[in-house]
């Protein structure tokens, strides 16, 4: 079915204020109001709720059944992610070549293969084509529906943060950190694994509990594909430089992304680098080598990535234990031949709980 005109329509008017209903498949949505934009240009996050349809009582009565219909009876859907007020996120993608269309069909069907409480699902998509308004050449348009979590990213807590001069405490960054690890666990466990290519704060969703942890949900698998590369040649190096620099932010980029040699197997191991990044940037705020950039006049990030020395914020702020910072070290190994891979990371992460929570 993908997605009707009439909910297109609502798209369009949303952003101006308006509103409208949107079918997506078999699934009818209210669009409520434009959360923000999504990556690259030509991407829009919606607010949508749910419109379920009553069914007739089997009773004979004519009454009606509420919650009859709907996502909650889509099979294969864990109910967790199932919305109590039928509230949900839709991405739409403006699609304007062959390339790109690829690229969204294989999100999708990357993002389709991931159950795990800690990786954002993707419920429901559709990519319809469309007409060019101004040359009447087809195009395609994605939509993508996901649960919506509105506290925001790790990002945003973060910089929210920074501007109180408040830092989290250490076990609340264990615990948040350890949910990433499960989810990269479950990518990682593929045969053959699967590498994010895109932890970082901002691809982190927090959900603020009541005596509970934090949940965190690691989120956007546009870059995500298998893990393990065989590099033989000058121009298999050039290929993975050149598609990392498109795909992997810059201050979360493993050294072998930036420069690859001739002849090298890379692993999931790109991964360990950016979370060795996004754990510093817990503790400070930013990337440690947007710290070191601050300190290192004249130097690029590539360099300062390549030399991966480490420094420490000296300046009054958040004292973390020695154990923490070495953790940080110890994944940010230049060679990845001795990087961790994430069952160690895991076992490592589990003792500095069990050993801050007390």
């Amino acid at each position: 079915m993908g997605c009707s005109f009439s909910g297109l329509n609502a798209l369009y008017d949303t952003v101006g204020g308006g509103g409208g209903d949107i079918w997506v498949n078999d699934y009818r949505f209210r669009v409520v109001r434009r959360l923000g934009d999504a990556g690259p240009a030509g991407s829009f996050v919606f607010l949508v709720k749910e419109v379920v349809a009553a069914a007739t009582a089997s009773d004979g009565t004519g009454g009606a059944v509420p919650g009859a219909s709907g996502l909650a009876k889509k099979k294969g859907i864990d109910p967790s992610h199932i919305s109590a007020d039928g509230t949900y996120a839709l991405k739409k993608v403006l699609i304007q070549n062959e390339q790109h269309l690829e690229q969204v069909r294989q999100e999708i069907r990357v993002s389709s293969q991931f159950s795990h409480p800690n990786l954002l699902p993707l419920l429901e998509n559709a990519i319809i084509a469309v007409k060019g308004v101004q040359d009447g050449s087809q195009n395609h348009e994605a939509y993508l529906l996901f649960p919506v979590h509105l506290d925001g990213t790790l990002q945003d807590i973060n910089k929210n943060m920074l501007e109180k001069k408040e830092y989290f405490p250490t076990i609340s960054i264990l615990q948040i950190f350890r949910q990433l690890c499960a989810g990269l666990k479950h990518m990682h466990s593929f045969d053959p694994p699967y590498s994010h290519n895109g932890v970082k704060p901002d691809n982190v969703l927090i959900t603020q509990r009541k005596d509970q942890p934090h949940l965190a949900i690691l989120m956007d698998f546009e870059s995500a594909r298998p893990a393990r590369i065989a590099i033989r040649s000058q121009a298999d190096a050039m290929q993975l430089q050149e598609w990392a620099s498109e795909h992997c932010s810059a201050h979360y980029r493993a050294p072998e992304l930036w420069e690859c040699p001739t002849h090298a197997d890379i692993d999931e191991r790109t991964d360990i680098w950016s979370l060795g990044c996004c754990l510093y940037a817990m503790m400070y705020g930013k990337s440690p080598f947007d710290y070191e950039l601050d300190e290192a006049a004249g130097e690029s990030l590539q360099s300062v990535t390549k030399s991966a020395q480490i420094k420490w914020p000296t300046e009054a702020g958040p004292s973390y234990p020695d154990s923490l910072r070495k953790f940080v070290t110890w994944m940010l190994q230049p060679h990845p031949a001795v990087r961790p891979h994430i069952d160690d990371i895991i076992i490592h992460v589990d003792k500095l709980i069990a050993k801050y929570s007390i």
